[in-house]
């Protein structure tokens, strides 16, 4: 069982920023891609960003331009930058792991606990 902590949510006005960190361990896990998806209630959880081990990164339609994550491999930790947040951002946000043990052909995926955030009009 791969293991994600969060961290970096908070409550913000309109137009800031925030950082999210999200720092993974296992054992022999390969990860593969990390990122972040967010949620709030009565939605599905939907994706923010992701980035794999190579760097490529892929983004939400609504957060482009507004939101860089970035990670490192070495110690598999994803950071999440948002800026220019809007009310609409507000949402728990969960970081995502998927990857292999590197016994196993078997793809798994992994979440964190969530942190939430709070963007106030």
């Amino acid at each position: 069982q791969a293991h994600l902590v969060e961290s970096g949510g908070g409550v913000v006005q309109s137009g800031g920023s925030l950082r999210l960190s999200c720092v993974g361990s296992a054992p022999d896990f390969n990860f593969d891609v990390m990122g972040w998806y967010r949620q709030t209630p009565g939605k599905q959880r939907e994706l923010v960003a992701t980035m794999t081990s190579g760097g490529y990164a892929n983004y939400a339609d609504s957060v482009t331009g507004r939101f860089t994550i970035s990670r490192a491999s070495a110690n598999n930790t994803v950071w999440l930058q948002m800026n220019s947040l809007k009310p609409e951002d507000s949402a728990v946000y969960f970081c995502n792991a998927k990857g292999r043990y590197t016994w196993s052909f078997s793809p798994y995926n992994f979440w964190g606990q969530g942190t939430r955030v709070t963007v106030s009009a």
